[in-house]
């Protein structure tokens, strides 16, 4: 499972595509939402760098104006500085360098500049300082849209839950335009795509040219798995804007979906290393296309400044069987999106496992159970993934197979989906399904697990094939784990009345541990071969006739051993 990021992050390097009057994720303000661009006419002005969001070139054309006019009254040349450093400090924030965009604000109310504390505010907000941001609210006192519309992403980010529902009905009872694209982002931060996709139609219903918009509703799509549609939708914005980084990503996460990480390399390959906007994007999403090559070195520096490196970084540690290290990453996450409760339900069943911790598998049943039983997700891929992944931890494989059913269309080549599936068959019974599951697995890494091992011998006993069963015990090392399987297989054998490999089995065991009980099944596994000689069974026969039961019972030190070779040999002509 990894987690794309497909839009804009608090990062300085991945640029706000937003306007100033936006504030929150996707869909906040009217970003690409002016598409009349006109050629700058030379001389070039401030309003034509503006227009077309040339951020950086207004910065430079701003910074080139301060020597430009060294005449005029000291009052007027202090006004003009004041309202330089001012535009200064907003391409700063639009060029997502929110800290220096905050200096400069404090700078200039420093030297006396009044009425920018919404200013410093927004700033505050963009660098995640929201306590700061809230108090810097309280000396902010004219009422206008872009107040209300921090105020309402505060109380969410705050937990400032009837502030928020009060915020929230203004909101949606304003016909503002950047008031329903703000509460278009915020359905989007809480995970309600549906809700958000409403919003964003209607606004786009009457302003055809907020181009962004589309971009904003891909994004929802690409969130409710529906790919090709949100590739569609992108391709109206991608026509008029075929560079957008965030549009190009979107694309790429698009295709990783579809296709594969190879494809989805392809399409971001040329803005890899630009160094520009989304560059701390790009290199998250490279990691995620190269399955997790690089992690290490890219992902750790990204953990604040994108939220789905920390998720891909415990993801990437999970597949390296470093539990602890992904445990470490997630314990503070307090999950908000159903992915983050999927994940942290895996590390947490992981975790478990490997200490035998009944307190962590009961925090990955909740989790998992959780999403699986919401309404939103329980008609989803991941929703019933996640049910049948707190069944199996529930031991109710009944249920585990209703779910798993209901989704194995989709994932018929998955090697962990298969490992899965037949651990639940062989569990209620389908052993024959089981096998035929095992055996489609190509991964060496879950081949050579013990459990699939232990799974596997016992599917093939019950399936008729002993001798396989006693071919998976011999390819295994010598370890305590092999004597488990040994286990395993001489008890399998001996109830599916597999007599001469159960034989072949506890005489293994009893040259291992001389114990009564290994001398007990041994025993009654080679009776059990008689057995079968003397009514000619179709099973539980050795090839090689009475012979290979008398070798394996001289072999035995147990004085019982020579007392049935003598009954054996007294009574041979019964059993050829």
């Amino acid at each position: 499972m990894e987690i794309l990021s497909r839009g804009k992050t608090d990062s300085a390097s991945s640029r706000n595509a937003t306007s100033s009057g936006g504030i929150g994720g996707p869909g906040v303000g009217t970003a690409g939402g002016r598409t009349n661009q006109r050629k700058a006419p030379a001389p070039a002005t401030l309003e034509d760098f503006i227009i077309r969001r040339d951020y950086t070139g207004a910065r430079a054309f701003l910074e080139y104006s301060n020597g430009d006019d060294e005449e005029g009254k000291e009052g007027d040349k202090d006004l003009q500085q004041q309202q330089i450093d001012q535009w200064i400090a907003y391409c700063s924030f639009h060029l997502g360098d929110y800290q220096q965009a905050l200096n400069q604000y404090k700078s200039l109310q420093e030297n006396g500049k009044q009425n920018l504390e919404l200013n410093l505010a927004v700033c505050m907000f963009y660098l995640g300082l929201y306590e700061e941001a809230h108090q810097m609210m309280s000396l902010v006192i004219e009422s206008n849209p872009l107040k209300q519309r921090l105020l309402f992403h505060l109380a969410h980010k705050l937990g400032k839950e009837e502030q928020w529902v009060n915020l929230l009905e203004e909101l949606q009872n304003s016909p503002n335009i950047e008031q329903q694209l703000s509460l278009a982002s915020m359905h989007y931060m809480r995970s309600h795509y549906q809700e958000a996709i409403d919003v964003y139609k209607r606004v786009l219903v009457d302003n055809k040219d907020y181009m962004a918009i589309n971009v904003y509703l891909a994004l929802c799509f690409y969130k409710l798995d529906y790919y090709d549609m949100s590739q569609e939708v992108l391709d109206v914005y991608m026509g008029q804007h075929a560079d957008s980084t965030i549009a190009i990503n979107l694309k790429a996460c698009n295709r990783f979906r579809l296709f594969n990480g190879r494809v989805a390399e392809q399409e971001i390959k040329n803005i890899a290393d630009n160094g520009t906007f989304g560059a701390d994007l790009i290199k998250h999403n490279l990691v995620v296309f190269r399955n997790g090559d690089g992690a290490l070195r890219v992902l750790p520096g990204l953990l604040n400044i994108i939220p789905e490196a920390r998720l891909n970084l415990a993801i990437y540690y999970l597949k390296q069987g470093e539990v602890q290290e992904a445990h470490a990453l997630m314990k503070e996450l307090q999950p908000t999106s159903p992915h983050e409760y999927i994940l942290k339900g895996v590390v947490h069943a992981a975790l478990g496992q490997q200490l035998g911790s009944k307190e962590h598998i009961k925090t990955a049943q909740q989790n998992l159970h959780l999403v699986g039983s919401s309404a939103t997700e329980c008609d989803t891929i991941p929703g019933r993934q996640s049910m049948a992944s707190a069944f199996f931890l529930y031991e109710q494989f009944e249920e585990v197979l209703v779910y798993m059913n209901s989704i194995r269309s989709y994932f018929v080549n998955d090697d962990i989906f298969n490992y899965n599936f037949a651990q639940a068959k062989c569990a209620t019974g389908y052993y024959k399904e089981a096998e035929e599951l095992l055996m489609q697995i190509n991964d060496m890494d879950i081949k050579n697990q013990h459990t699939y091992c232990m799974i596997l011998a016992k599917c093939h006993v019950h399936c008729g094939h002993p001798e396989l069963a006693w071919n998976v015990f011999i390819t295994r090392d010598t370890n305590a784990e092999a004597f488990i399987l040994l286990q395993l297989i001489a008890n399998e054998c001996y109830k599916c009345e597999e007599f001469w490999v159960a034989a072949k089995a506890f005489d293994m065991l009893e040259k291992l541990d001389p114990s009564p009980e290994n001398w007990e099944g041994k025993r009654g596994a080679c009776a059990g071969v008689l057995y079968a000689l003397a009514t000619k069974a179709h099973r539980g026969r050795p090839g090689g006739g009475i012979s290979e039961v008398i070798g394996l019972l001289r072999d035995s030190s147990n004085s019982q051993a020579d007392l049935m070779i003598k009954t054996i040999r007294k009574h041979i002509s019964s059993f050829k």
